[in-house]
């Protein structure tokens, strides 16, 4: 099974896959952007910040994407694969620019990941006030910095992301206990 876990900078993420991890020991943990060699350049790319263009922007998301599918997910479909991130926040990331119509956003993931995408993608949602708690306790990176009010819309872009490449998602509240929350995650991969 290909699980994705999605949410904006500080959901958690992190703290989740770690905790299934212990659960499903021989899981594939991965993570996008930055899973494979190229991955990593490409992942020190977006995250400085340092592209003009938000299409130049998702080309890299796409690229990673691409080199990630063939080195990491294909080989391994056939065991647990556990995804900090996926094409989701990608296409996330690109509706909230708005640069990208929705058809192409589609067609071009398709093509990046030979239309291989999580079975279930775990949205960890924070709220507003939550979120500038946690932003307030560390260093900020570079999409970070766009603030809290780019990184709730980025949250609602994931929605509307697994909608538009029709993947079940699963909305947990971040705001829970650590416990529960990867206890909301288990019975959902079990279900």
């Amino acid at each position: 099974m290909y699980i994705a876990i999605e949410g904006i900078d500080t959901a958690g993420k992190s703290t989740q896959i770690s905790k299934l991890a212990q659960h499903f020991k021989d899981a594939i943990i991965t993570k996008e952007p930055g899973a494979t060699e190229i991955g990593k350049e490409i992942r020190d790319i977006v995250l400085s910040a340092r592209t003009k263009s938000k299409k130049a922007e998702f080309l890299l998301f796409l690229a990673d994407r691409a080199e990630h599918m063939q080195e990491v997910v294909e080989p391994n479909l056939d065991k647990m694969i556990i995804s900090d991130r996926s094409a989701v926040s990608g296409v996330a990331y690109a509706l909230v620019q708005g640069e990208i119509s929705c058809e192409d956003l589609v067609s071009l993931n398709n093509f990046a990941t030979n239309n291989t995408y999580p079975e279930k993608v775990f949205l960890l949602r924070l709220t507003k006030k939550e979120l500038e708690y946690r932003l307030s306790q560390k260093e900020l990176d570079g999409i970070e910095l766009r603030g809290s009010e780019y990184l709730l819309n980025i949250q609602d872009a994931i929605v509307e992301a697994t909608k538009l490449l029709g993947l079940e998602l699963v909305e947990i509240d971040a705001t829970q206990n650590r416990k529960t929350i990867t206890q909301n995650i288990l019975n959902n991969i079990n279900s």
